[in-house]
């Protein structure tokens, strides 16, 4: 599933308009462009960006093809470690939980918390999903 581009938490108005000139609308069109390095630097030369923050927001699109991820997890996710789907699938349910719990004990990222339960499908869907980018 495909979401707007403003969607991504932290790309704000500014950065969403950078992207919409160059045609990136959707979280789908960024993975599509930046889905490996030469994308990236292709992507950052045409919008005027900074190639790593290219990066980032791409392994937030690729976080929000996972089912119950969408924005508000995604940045909670990448704040416990995990900032890619390869990184997701390699986790243990219990362990990522715990952790989410931690920082967003400190961080106040998201109001409410997903269930362990709800980390495992997450966990299951990145198993089962064709990579998207490259590094």
């Amino acid at each position: 599933m495909s979401y707007p581009i403003k969607d991504i938490e932290g790309i704000g108005p500014v950065f969403t308009e950078k992207l919409t000139a160059v045609g990136v609308r959707t979280t789908g069109a960024l993975l599509e462009q930046a889905k490996d390095p030469k994308g990236r630097k292709a992507l950052a030369a045409s919008s005027g960006l900074d190639e790593h923050k290219i990066l980032k927001w791409a392994n937030m699109a690729d976080l929000m093809r996972i089912k119950g991820v969408a924005e508000e997890y995604s940045e909670l996710l990448e704040a416990a470690g995990v900032d890619t789907v390869k990184e997701l699938k390699m986790r243990r349910a219990d362990h990522l939980t715990a952790k989410m719990v931690e920082i967003n004990g400190a961080k106040k990222l998201v109001r409410q918390l997903p269930s362990e339960k709800l980390v495992e499908s997450w966990i299951e869907q990145a198993k089962n999903l064709p990579p998207m980018l490259t590094y």
